[in-house]
Formats: C-alpha cells, structure tokens, sequence
C-alpha cells in the first residue's frame, strides 16, 4: 500500500486542529488572525532555554 492510499484510509478518522497562541495577554485561535498578523506568527521563533 503506499502513502496516497494510507492517507484516503486515515481520512475519515482525522478532526480539525485549532491552535492557540498568547497575543497581548490572553489566549487566541491563529485562524482568528487577519492576514499581517497571520505572517507575522508563521515568522516567530520557538524561545529554548
């Protein structure tokens, strides 16, 4: 079986997942963004301490 095919299978099974991030305080959804902020967070870097 190759990869497509997995994928087809595994389709059914998959859900929407909503990512959050801290903006001014509080928590918000990213697909809540507008379009500047939207390239504004892909650009962030992870902080590693």
């Amino acid at each position: 079986m190759d990869k497509e095919a997995k994928l087809e299978l595994l389709k059914s099974k998959r859900q929407k997942c909503i990512v959050y991030t801290r903006v001014m305080g509080y928590h918000r959804p990213v697909e809540s963004f507008n379009i500047g902020k939207t390239g504004e967070h892909k650009q962030r870097l992870q902080f590693t301490q």
